[in-house]
């Protein structure tokens, strides 16, 4: 329709590759932890989730990300832990709680935040030339404003 040459499964293995580079360019975990396993990864996906839809319960979070439930809950405690979310009484049901960004960031969530990608690019690209890196840096940083409604930080 718009002559695109990317189909379905080139943009499936592309998002693969993305988060494989982001989950690379992240700093290591505290504690000596192991490095974003399966668990981590779905508190990245619940802290944006949650920062896509602020004041969500976790079932408004489970039906949004298909996660179960148990392991949103996880999640949630987790990011409560280090400082990046905060759970409020929801006023008109006081059973329930809603999750939010936290105000003020912690050190670990600004570590992370501040995380440069550049040094994976490099080694994903094997190479270190400054027009490559500057045009897909401009392209990863189109595709995040145009389809996460965001702009990369850093």
């Amino acid at each position: 329709m718009y002559g695109l040459t990317v189909n379905g499964v080139e943009l499936f293995l592309l998002g693969r590759t993305l988060m494989k580079l982001g989950e690379d360019a992240l700093p290591e975990p505290p504690g000596g932890a192991e490095r974003y396993a399966g668990s981590a990864r779905l508190v990245l996906i619940v802290a944006s989730d949650v920062a896509a839809h602020p004041d969500s319960s976790v079932s408004e979070i489970v039906t949004r990300t298909g996660l179960p439930q148990s392991q949103v809950s996880t999640a949630v405690a987790r990011l409560k832990e280090a400082g990046s979310v905060v759970t409020v009484p929801d006023p008109s049901d006081r059973r329930r709680v809603l999750i939010r960004q936290a105000d003020e960031v912690s050190a670990r969530v600004a570590q992370v935040r501040a995380t440069d990608i550049e040094q994976v690019l490099v080694s994903t690209l094997g190479s270190d030339d400054p027009a490559l890196l500057s045009e897909l840096t401009s392209a990863l940083e189109l595709l995040a404003r145009h389809l996460t409604g965001t702009r990369p930080t850093g």
